[in-house]
């Protein structure tokens, strides 16, 4: 992949110039700037007075992405080419999969610097130990050393739950060891750091251009709405766990109706982390049914289900076969895969609705319900 040595060194494409119907498009750029300046001003009303970035919203999001939670180090290399290969062109990375320096050397091996780093887009996250505003730069700026980046095109509050502060070295890509991702059962909590504060630190990073887009995962509509009424730059993304178990529709409305992209991971029911005893989403004989009708498999099922609901999916799979299975839009959001569910057949899946989650704070956190 090719490198962009800092946000400031990309080339621009170039423009064209058009001499032709110059009085109509004067027209129609007109309106389209008075459009513009009642959008402005109605969310300068919305947000107190305060001037809300427009541009944090001209968000190009493909559809389908590679997850990259539970990829081995030693994996990923093989599994980023071939995804690339393939025709992935996002990428969803977090500093608690440790995996990113990993992820960041696979990008600038021989065999994917043919693709432009313009063409794709890579997702990371803010892991808990550093919310406080002063800790947020520093764990960006580490995340874009492990990726061996200049930018990120989406970063994301990890979750809406702040922990005390991990040391780290800032010089160093990786990480010894995995204290950045252990709450000690809830007890390792910081419930002193505001979420305001923190957001107002990603919006910094924007201004900075270290990030393109900034944006949430697992916010429950109450923080959403919290979120929206202070915010300079509105959330461009909420990344939640999405499945037919746990299909969140209340949710996925509420965001909708924002402007704020819905990214469902896990979309599938984790067939590879599911414990002992729970349900298993891709043995549903509904959802066998379906798929069998229309020649597919019950993940692709599951993966068009969320597409049709207006859903971005992230799906990890470290397997060719089923990468490519699960690439329904190819990277120009051209859907390449799956026929199109009815309306009977997606009433018949939202039947199936029991808001199972397979990830449960309140397992981990003790007294931290996030979700309840």
């Amino acid at each position: 992949m090719k490198r962009r040595p800092s946000p400031q060194g990309l080339r621009t494409a170039p423009t064209t110039r058009h001499s032709s119907r110059r009085t109509a498009r004067s027209r129609l750029l007109g309106i389209a700037g008075l459009l513009v300046a009642v959008s402005v001003y109605v969310n300068h009303r919305r947000s107190g007075g305060r001037t809300m970035n427009l541009a944090a919203n001209a968000l190009h999001l493909p559809k389908v992405g590679l997850g990259t939670l539970g990829i081995s180090p030693s994996e990923v290399g093989p599994v980023i080419n071939e995804a690339l290969s393939l025709g992935y062109r996002l990428f969803d990375c977090a500093p608690v999969y440790f995996n990113e320096r990993e992820i960041g050397d696979a990008f600038h091996s021989p065999l994917t610097s043919a693709v432009p780093r313009t063409d794709v887009f890579i997702t990371s996250k803010l892991a808990c130990p550093f919310h406080r505003p002063e800790y947020v730069e520093p764990a960006v700026r580490k995340t874009l050393m492990d990726l061996r980046l200049g930018y990120l095109d989406l970063f994301l509050i990890h979750w809406p739950v702040a922990f005390k502060y991990v040391a780290f070295d800032p010089s160093a890509r990786g990480w010894e060891n995995e204290d950045i991702d252990d709450s000690d059962g809830g007890k390792n909590i910081d419930p002193s750091v505001s979420l305001r504060d923190t957001w107002a630190a990603l919006e910094a990073l924007v201004d900075k251009g270290l990030v393109k887009h900034i944006g949430v995962a697992n916010f429950p509509v109450i923080l959403l709405h919290d979120l929206l009424s202070y915010c300079r730059i509105p959330p461009a993304v909420n990344q939640v766990e999405i499945h037919p178990y746990n299909q969140q529709s209340k949710l996925l409305v509420y965001c909708q109706s924002r402007g704020i992209a819905v990214q469902a991971y896990s979309p599938l029911g984790t067939p590879g982390y599911k414990e002992e005893g729970e349900p298993d989403v891709l043995a549903d004989p509904v959802l066998k049914e379906i798929a069998s009708a229309h020649g597919i498999t019950v993940a692709q099922l599951c993966l068009q289900w969320s597409l049709q609901r207006g859903c971005h999916v992230v799906a990890k799979s470290a397997n060719k076969q089923h990468m490519e299975e699960n690439l329904l839009v190819n990277y120009k959001n051209e859907f390449v895969g799956a026929a199109q569910l009815s309306s009977d057949e997606m009433e018949r899946i939202a039947a199936l609705d029991r808001g199972y989650r397979f990830f449960r704070p309140e397992d981990w956190w003790q007294d931290m319900p996030v979700f309840h």
